[in-house]
Protein backbone atom coordinates (compact mmCIF):
# COMPACT_ATOMS: atom_id res chain seq x y z
CA UNK A 1 0.00 0.00 0.00
CA UNK A 2 1.18 3.76 -0.80
CA UNK A 3 0.09 5.67 2.12
CA UNK A 4 1.55 8.76 0.63
CA UNK A 5 3.73 9.37 3.57
CA UNK A 6 7.86 9.73 4.31
CA UNK A 7 8.84 8.67 7.06
CA UNK A 8 11.90 11.37 8.92
CA UNK A 9 14.30 9.23 11.27
CA UNK A 10 16.04 11.85 13.34
CA UNK A 11 19.06 10.71 14.13
CA UNK A 12 21.45 13.72 14.14
CA UNK A 13 21.67 14.58 17.88
CA UNK A 14 24.99 14.65 19.89
CA UNK A 15 23.81 11.76 22.00
CA UNK A 16 25.68 13.99 24.81
CA UNK A 17 24.14 12.41 27.60
CA UNK A 18 25.87 9.22 26.41
CA UNK A 19 28.75 9.98 28.21
CA UNK A 20 31.32 9.19 25.38
CA UNK A 21 29.37 6.37 23.27
CA UNK A 22 26.83 6.57 21.03
CA UNK A 23 22.89 5.76 21.51
CA UNK A 24 22.13 5.30 17.69
CA UNK A 25 24.93 2.78 17.49
CA UNK A 26 23.90 0.74 20.79
CA UNK A 27 23.05 -3.32 19.46
CA UNK A 28 19.88 -4.48 19.78
CA UNK A 29 18.91 -7.94 18.49
CA UNK A 30 22.65 -7.96 17.80
CA UNK A 31 22.81 -4.81 15.46
CA UNK A 32 22.98 -0.74 15.88
CA UNK A 33 19.62 0.58 16.93
CA UNK A 34 19.77 2.87 13.76
CA UNK A 35 20.36 0.00 11.59
CA UNK A 36 17.57 -1.68 13.07
CA UNK A 37 15.10 1.44 13.03
CA UNK A 38 15.55 1.94 9.17
CA UNK A 39 14.68 -1.31 8.26
CA UNK A 40 11.76 -1.09 10.89
CA UNK A 41 11.08 1.94 8.56
CA UNK A 42 11.88 0.35 5.14
CA UNK A 43 9.55 -2.94 5.94
CA UNK A 44 6.66 0.00 5.70
CA UNK A 45 7.65 0.60 1.78
CA UNK A 46 7.32 4.46 2.68
CA UNK A 47 10.39 6.83 1.34
CA UNK A 48 12.83 7.18 4.24
CA UNK A 49 15.43 9.67 5.36
CA UNK A 50 17.74 10.25 7.66
CA UNK A 51 18.62 13.18 9.26
CA UNK A 52 22.35 12.86 10.23
CA UNK A 53 25.13 15.11 11.84
CA UNK A 54 27.96 16.22 9.18
CA UNK A 55 30.16 13.93 11.37
CA UNK A 56 28.49 11.05 11.09
CA UNK A 57 30.91 8.09 10.25
CA UNK A 58 29.46 5.39 12.12
CA UNK A 59 26.12 5.95 11.66
CA UNK A 60 26.44 6.01 8.14
CA UNK A 61 28.17 2.58 8.01
CA UNK A 62 25.49 1.45 10.39
CA UNK A 63 23.01 2.22 7.43
CA UNK A 64 25.24 1.19 4.54
CA UNK A 65 23.20 -1.05 1.85
CA UNK A 66 19.83 0.21 3.23
CA UNK A 67 17.77 2.10 0.73
CA UNK A 68 17.86 5.13 2.66
CA UNK A 69 18.04 8.92 1.81
CA UNK A 70 19.90 10.52 4.53
CA UNK A 71 20.21 14.80 5.11
CA UNK A 72 23.32 16.05 6.82
CA UNK A 73 22.19 18.46 9.72
CA UNK A 74 24.69 20.86 9.86
CA UNK A 75 23.58 22.96 12.80
CA UNK A 76 22.24 19.89 15.23
CA UNK A 77 23.60 21.00 17.89
CA UNK A 78 21.01 23.83 18.05
CA UNK A 79 18.01 21.33 18.70
CA UNK A 80 15.63 18.60 17.17
CA UNK A 81 13.82 21.76 15.56
CA UNK A 82 17.32 21.60 13.15
CA UNK A 83 16.23 18.36 11.88
CA UNK A 84 12.89 18.33 11.74
CA UNK A 85 13.18 22.00 9.66
CA UNK A 86 15.55 20.19 7.20
CA UNK A 87 13.90 17.32 6.63
CA UNK A 88 10.74 18.42 6.40
CA UNK A 89 12.46 20.90 3.13
CA UNK A 90 13.32 17.30 1.74
CA UNK A 91 9.77 15.66 1.74
CA UNK A 92 7.77 15.93 -1.52
CA UNK A 93 5.25 18.47 -1.23
CA UNK A 94 2.34 16.32 -1.77
CA UNK A 95 3.48 13.94 0.84
CA UNK A 96 3.11 13.61 4.70
CA UNK A 97 6.17 12.94 6.99
CA UNK A 98 6.33 10.51 9.90
CA UNK A 99 8.67 11.77 12.43
CA UNK A 100 10.14 8.78 14.02
CA UNK A 101 12.98 9.49 16.75
CA UNK A 102 16.22 7.38 16.38
CA UNK A 103 16.37 6.58 20.39
CA UNK A 104 13.07 4.48 20.51
CA UNK A 105 14.38 0.87 20.19
CA UNK A 106 10.31 -0.64 21.05
CA UNK A 107 8.78 1.14 18.38
CA UNK A 108 7.93 -2.27 15.49
CA UNK A 109 7.40 -2.23 12.03
CA UNK A 110 3.75 -3.15 12.72
CA UNK A 111 3.62 -0.11 14.76
CA UNK A 112 4.35 2.09 12.15
CA UNK A 113 1.88 0.57 9.41
CA UNK A 114 -0.62 1.06 12.85
CA UNK A 115 -0.55 4.54 12.64
CA UNK A 116 -0.37 4.69 8.18
CA UNK A 117 -3.27 2.90 8.30
CA UNK A 118 -4.93 5.60 10.76
CA UNK A 119 -3.52 8.12 8.21
CA UNK A 120 -4.45 7.18 5.73
CA UNK A 121 -8.47 6.31 7.54
CA UNK A 122 -8.44 10.19 8.28
CA UNK A 123 -7.80 10.90 4.53
CA UNK A 124 -5.10 12.38 5.08
CA UNK A 125 -6.52 15.51 6.81
CA UNK A 126 -5.25 14.69 10.79
CA UNK A 127 -1.97 14.42 12.47
CA UNK A 128 -1.64 11.12 13.97
CA UNK A 129 -0.05 10.81 16.93
CA UNK A 130 1.03 7.59 18.87
CA UNK A 131 0.42 7.47 22.24
CA UNK A 132 0.71 4.73 25.28
CA UNK A 133 -2.11 2.71 26.45
CA UNK A 134 -2.88 4.72 28.84
CA UNK A 135 -3.61 7.78 26.38
CA UNK A 136 0.45 9.44 27.30
CA UNK A 137 1.34 11.51 23.74
CA UNK A 138 4.28 10.32 22.31
CA UNK A 139 6.41 9.33 18.89
CA UNK A 140 5.96 9.11 16.39
CA UNK A 141 3.60 11.53 14.47
CA UNK A 142 2.50 11.95 11.39
CA UNK A 143 1.96 15.82 9.98
CA UNK A 144 -0.33 16.07 6.99
CA UNK A 145 1.38 17.79 3.50
CA UNK A 146 -0.56 21.07 4.45
CA UNK A 147 1.34 21.71 7.71
CA UNK A 148 5.12 20.57 6.00
CA UNK A 149 5.62 24.79 5.70
CA UNK A 150 4.85 25.35 9.29
CA UNK A 151 8.47 23.20 9.85
CA UNK A 152 10.26 26.24 8.02
CA UNK A 153 10.17 28.00 11.42
CA UNK A 154 10.85 25.41 13.57
CA UNK A 155 14.06 26.71 15.86
CA UNK A 156 15.59 25.15 18.96
CA UNK A 157 15.22 22.15 20.98
CA UNK A 158 11.39 21.48 21.72
CA UNK A 159 10.37 19.85 18.58
CA UNK A 160 7.45 20.41 16.78
CA UNK A 161 5.58 21.22 20.30
CA UNK A 162 4.16 24.63 18.22
CA UNK A 163 2.95 22.87 15.50
CA UNK A 164 1.38 20.16 17.84
CA UNK A 165 -0.39 22.97 20.27
CA UNK A 166 -1.33 24.88 17.34
CA UNK A 167 -3.06 22.07 15.63
CA UNK A 168 -4.05 20.29 18.53
CA UNK A 169 -8.05 19.96 17.37
CA UNK A 170 -6.26 18.11 14.00
CA UNK A 171 -4.53 15.02 16.43
CA UNK A 172 -5.82 11.83 16.41
CA UNK A 173 -4.05 9.54 19.52
CA UNK A 174 -3.52 5.98 18.33
CA UNK A 175 -2.50 3.43 20.92
CA UNK A 176 0.78 1.70 20.57
CA UNK A 177 1.72 -1.65 23.11
CA UNK A 178 2.60 -0.78 26.53
CA UNK A 179 5.05 2.42 26.36
CA UNK A 180 6.18 1.74 22.96
CA UNK A 181 5.15 5.35 22.42
CA UNK A 182 7.31 6.58 25.40
CA UNK A 183 10.36 4.80 25.87
CA UNK A 184 13.66 6.44 24.85
CA UNK A 185 16.82 5.91 25.83
CA UNK A 186 19.04 8.97 26.62
CA UNK A 187 22.19 7.97 29.22
CA UNK A 188 24.16 4.66 29.60
CA UNK A 189 21.71 3.52 32.83
CA UNK A 190 18.76 3.92 30.90
CA UNK A 191 20.18 1.11 28.29
CA UNK A 192 21.02 -0.63 31.03
CA UNK A 193 17.63 -0.80 32.28
CA UNK A 194 15.78 -1.36 29.34
CA UNK A 195 18.38 -4.16 29.26
CA UNK A 196 17.44 -5.80 31.69
CA UNK A 197 14.31 -5.65 31.47
CA UNK A 198 13.94 -6.91 27.85
CA UNK A 199 16.62 -9.76 27.38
Amino acid sequence: MTWGVTILLAAAGASSRMRGSDKMLERITGRPLLTVLAERALVTGCPVLVALPPDAGARRAALAGLPVKTVTVHHADLGMGESLRRGAARVAPDQAMMVMLGDMPEIQADDLTRLLDAYDAENGRTIVRACSTDGTPGHPVIFPPDLLPCFADLRGDTGARSILKAQAARIRPVALPDRRALTDLDTPEDWAAWREQNG
